[in-house]
């Protein structure tokens, strides 16, 4: 009868240790988000989730791998822009807005956390692939456009520089435009042939 109970208790075991992992994680993307990474200390993170410090550390080992824990839960909660969509789409004007507007609405989504995160840690390796979704973003809104080798490097700068979080900042944070406005302004920016 013990060798019957003994899976079940290991299962229940590691669920319950599954449930502490996550809510380290959420509570370490919490903090994140209102505080930033470098201010978010193990005891922060230990005392948000009710947990020891040493649990936290049990789950955790180094920051890294709790900082690409908490950036893999994210992103699932958060998806970036699928550009892969935007390939379907005919007209090169008609794919740059839809791409502008799935781009600011995730900006907007997210922007508490962007902010932060940006702010701290735009060139650590973790965010790597956050930035490379972008220029493989801009690269196929840059592709139905017919413009000179030249002239197509200059777009895909342009679109690339309208996709950034830093420009929806700028123009719909700091400059109050809509999000229709932003996107109508990079519209107009990015589609003007040099002369």
């Amino acid at each position: 009868m013990n060798i019957m109970k003994r899976p079940y208790q290991l299962n229940r075991r590691a669920v319950s240790q599954d449930r502490t992992r996550q809510k380290i994680v959420d509570a370490a993307i919490a903090l994140h988000q209102s505080k930033g990474l470098a201010a978010t200390s193990v005891d922060d993170i230990a005392k948000r989730a009710k947990v020891g410090k040493v649990t936290v550390y049990r789950h955790f080992p180094d920051e890294m791998e709790l900082v690409s824990a908490c950036s893999g839960h994210y992103f699932e909660l958060h998806p970036l822009p699928d550009y892969k969509l935007w390939e379907k789409i005919d007209g090169a004007a008609k794919r740059l807005r839809q791409g502008l507007r799935d781009t600011y609405r995730f900006h907007q989504e997210t922007a508490p956390m962007m902010a932060q995160v940006l702010a701290e840690a735009k060139d650590l390796p973790i965010m790597a692939p956050y930035h490379q979704h972008f220029q493989n973003a801009a690269q196929v809104l840059a592709a139905p456009w017919r413009r000179s080798a030249a002239e197509k490097k200059l777009l895909k700068a342009a679109i690339a520089h309208a996709l950034a979080f830093t420009t929806w900042h700028s123009l719909v944070g700091e400059q109050r435009l809509s999000e229709t406005k932003a996107i109508e302004l990079m519209m107009r920016l990015t589609c003007t042939k040099p002369k």
